[in-house]
């Protein structure tokens, strides 16, 4: 058995703001509060990232509209002592979908962590 650290991806939706960047830290602060109150506060919360279609560059995963945005969050937690990759993967989303439910998840990366003396 082995321990894997599980990145997830939200789609996070918020209402009545008219920036990005509002948009952001709302979604933030209401994902991670949903996850203290369940004791899950070992789940690192952050905002996505996107690539400009035209260029390349990183951009903030927020879209706005109608004071309306839909925030792409990146959920990163450590699965302990799980036997795949798959197996990991469907126990970070079990954990995490309980406490967010109705929120979009997507594993988005599963990395085994190396065994201790490696």
């Amino acid at each position: 058995m082995s321990n894997y650290v599980v990145a997830m991806e939200a789609a996070w939706l918020v209402r009545d703001v008219e920036e990005s960047d509002d948009a952001i830290g709302v979604a933030v602060s209401e994902a991670g509060r949903r996850l203290n109150d369940q004791d899950l506060d070992y789940v690192e919360v952050e905002a996505g990232v996107t690539a400009c279609p035209a260029c390349g560059e990183p951009l903030d995963a927020a879209f706005l509209a109608a004071e309306t945005a839909l925030v792409g969050l990146v959920l990163e937690l450590t699965v302990f002592n799980a036997d795949s990759e798959e197996h990991a993967s469907r126990i970070a989303k079990s954990e995490v979908g309980g406490a967010l439910r109705n929120v979009p998840l997507e594993v988005i990366d599963v990395v085994e962590e190396p065994e201790d003396g490696e």
